[in-house]
């Protein structure tokens, strides 16, 4: 098979926009820093790109500077333990960090204002918005024409050409791989800069920013030789803003705003925005030299790892899905840093910036099936930082191991909610990312650097596990990964995903531990080999083992027994094929999530059924939407949902590659595709 031209696969699918589209602005990054822009390649224009409001709070903007390290919290800290509830539970007394009153995805009512706190705390802080002046009043997007604007995914280095009230530009705007700096070139005529704009920490749901309360934080301007540092100030958090901009003049033209502008005469400038954790002073750096770096790094990002071609097959959906590959690899990657990322990644603030962990397996999950082991590595490394804190929920719990949290910002504190700390299919995640990195990086070294994660991961699902009169149960209490049941949590029992997941993951850590000589606890192979069977009624499996069994809503979650989780004894291949075509023919898809068409198609993947996966990745549903810019639409409130593009790349990965159990089943009748460095997933 002839090796794949990857130069042209990417060139592709560019992303090339001809006017101001609310939905798809394009971004650049690092994976610790993202910068979102509109046609200007700035951030001209924030209220043409609405993220509407939950819980009646202000709306957000899809334009955001956003990084790993930016975080603020609000005065009157709050400890979480004083809040949180006991539940019975098989091992006795259990406590959880539940949440009073009434939450669902719109509203909350009769929370304490300590638990409000907690929920709301510590929130993504949006840290600066940078758009184009242009002289006297701020332009406004009707004024905007003949745009043309690139993403060139080869350098990530964003191209654009516009008028503005009849004056014609260029900019061209990239980030530096290893710094947190944003790189611009204009190019214009008459009066031109840089409007700089710094708001407060925000603890609404989507928006990052408060624009409403100057006077909570503190902006600080000082020369330098190369241009300007602005020391941020909002409460406990301090950072740096570093402006590099030689020959031009800084103007403050209101409360922590600023224009920058070139000398009169100028045409073509050049300047760099770098922003800083604390007031470190920072090393001047040039623009050409940024986009110089961007251009280096992304070059190389796609000579290496897995690629998936389709250009050769004849089904008229293939350059769509291929599109959707290669835009969700760029995409999941700007979010691929040192924390677990949020499911609107750095683009955007979703749940208030903070990252759900039963996602990271989504969002991740792909890298080293794809060959970027290292890009996996980074957030895997932070359940280490946190495993105090986990080992401590487990304490309160009354069992050994690490039990690790739902919702949670750096610190790995759980946020109060009905759902979250119920949850127990985010446990064996760990263990599923570990192993993958394992396979991608074969030898001992692997083993070792992640047992510790592993073993305490596995030493709480063990002891978790109780013994029932079929065998090991799960919960109660639990809410399961469909959360419909949330209500029953204090009741509910054995759901059918997460019985496979005990399983198989338990199998996984039984095996590291012997490839490193160490002896395997009993409990751990009883557990793994000792699970109840999998819960059924009518010949399909249903959700869980108690009432209500199955709702036709959110997650279709017993399909994950067979696809997310490799082949285990618990699973009937023929009962599970009667379950996904019982899902596929009413299932109230309105209500999915973009990680559920991935799920199905893995799902009948590992059933040896390549073109009902096809199906099931392109199926037509809103929330199966990808945008011009490769996101992955759910509803107006979140218009970014990253692990669907993990999932997306999951699923597609295992039909090119196949798996240990089965060989590659390909992509079904009309399809050719050829792919290089994608490894077989377990």
């Amino acid at each position: 098979m002839t090796e794949i031209d990857r130069t042209a696969l990417i060139a592709r699918h560019r992303v090339r926009l001809r006017g101001l589209d609310p939905l798809s602005p394009l971004t650049v990054g690092n994976g610790e820093f993202c910068f979102t822009v509109d046609p200007t390649g700035l951030q001209t224009f924030p209220d043409s790109y609405p993220v509407a409001a939950r819980y009646g709070e202000v709306p957000g903007t899809l334009l955001g500077t956003l990084s790993n390290w930016g975080w603020h919290s609000s005065p009157g800290r709050v400890e979480l333990e004083p809040t949180m509830r006991e539940y019975a539970s098989p091992h006795g007394p259990a406590r959880y960090a539940d949440l009073g009153g009434s939450l669902d995805s719109v509203s909350a009512s009769g929370q304490s204002p300590a638990e409000e706190w907690l929920r709301n705390n510590p929130h993504r802080l949006d840290l600066g918005r940078l758009g184009l002046w242009t002289g006297g009043d701020e332009p406004h997007a009707g004024a905007l024409t003949a745009v043309d604007q690139t993403l060139d995914l080869a350098t990530g280095i964003i191209a654009s050409s516009f008028r503005l009230a009849g004056r014609g530009f260029a900019v061209r705007t990239g980030v530096h791989p290893e710094r947190d700096a944003i790189g611009v070139r204009i190019r214009g005529g008459g009066e031109f800069g840089l409007r700089l704009a710094f708001a407060g920490g925000s603890e609404a749901w989507a928006n990052a920013a408060d624009w409403q309360h100057p006077e909570t934080h503190v902006s600080r301007v000082e020369r330098t030789p190369a241009g300007w540092r602005i020391l941020r100030t909002l409460d406990e958090t301090v950072y740096t803003v570093s402006v590099t901009a030689p020959g031009s003049v800084l103007e403050e033209v209101g409360p922590h705003r600023y224009v920058v502008r070139p000398g009169p005469e100028t045409t073509d400038w050049a300047l760099t925005v770098e922003y800083f954790r604390g007031d470190g002073p920072g090393v001047a750096l040039g623009a050409e030299e940024t986009f110089a770096a961007s251009t280096a790094h992304w070059s190389a990002f796609w000579q290496k790892g897995g690629a998936l071609d389709l250009a050769d097959s004849d089904d008229p959906r293939a350059g769509e899905l291929e599109r959707r590959v290669v835009l969700s690899q760029y995409l999941s990657a700007l979010s691929a840093g040192s924390l677990p990322p949020a499911e609107t990644g750095l683009a955007l603030n979703s749940w208030r910036g903070k990252f759900h962990l039963e996602m990271h397996w989504w969002h991740h999950g792909w890298l080293a099936q794809w060959g970027r082991p290292d890009l996996l590595e980074r957030s895997l490394n932070w359940y280490g930082r946190i495993m105090g804190r986990a080992r401590a929920t487990a304490q309160g719990q009354g069992l050994p191991g690490a039990r690790w949290p739902k919702q949670v910002g750096p610190d790995g504190i759980e946020a109060p909610s009905p759902i979250g700390p119920f949850l127990i299919w985010q446990q064996p995640h760990p263990i599923h990312l570990a192993e993958l990195v394992r396979r991608a990086r074969p030898g001992r070294a692997a083993l070792e650097r992640w047992a510790p994660i592993v073993i305490e991961t596995a030493e709480f699902m063990a002891a978790y596990a109780a013994s029932g009169p079929a065998g090991f149960e799960l919960g109660p209490p639990l809410v399961p990964s469909q959360e419909s049941y949330a209500d029953t949590r204090a009741t509910a029992k054995n759901p059918t995903f997460e019985l496979a997941y005990w399983s198989w993951a338990l199998e996984v850590a039984c095996r590291w531990l012997e490839q490193l000589g160490r002896p395997v606890p009993a409990r751990w192979r009883d557990v793994a080999t000792g699970m109840s069977p999998l819960p059924m009624r009518d010949g399909r499996y249903v959700a869980l083992s108690t009432p209500p069994f199955l709702e036709r809503n959110d997650h279709p979650s017993m399909l994950a027994a067979l696809g997310v989780v490799p082949p285990t004894a618990l699973v009937d291949a023929a009962a599970m094929r009667r379950t996904l075509d019982d899902v596929l023919a009413d299932w109230r898809w309105e209500t999915a999530w973009g990680w559920d068409f991935p799920m199905a198609a893995m799902t009948a993947a590992r059933l040896g059924l390549p073109s009902l996966a096809v199906d099931c990745l392109l199926l037509d549903q809103p929330k199966n939407t990808y945008l011009a810019n490769g996101h992955n639409w759910q509803d107006d409130s979140l218009p970014v949902y990253l692990p669907g593009n993990g999932g997306l790349l999951l699923a597609t990965g295992l039909l090119a590659a196949g798996s240990d159990a089965t060989a590659a089943v390909g992509f079904g009748a009309g399809w050719r595709a050829r792919q290089e460095g994608i490894s077989p997933l377990p």
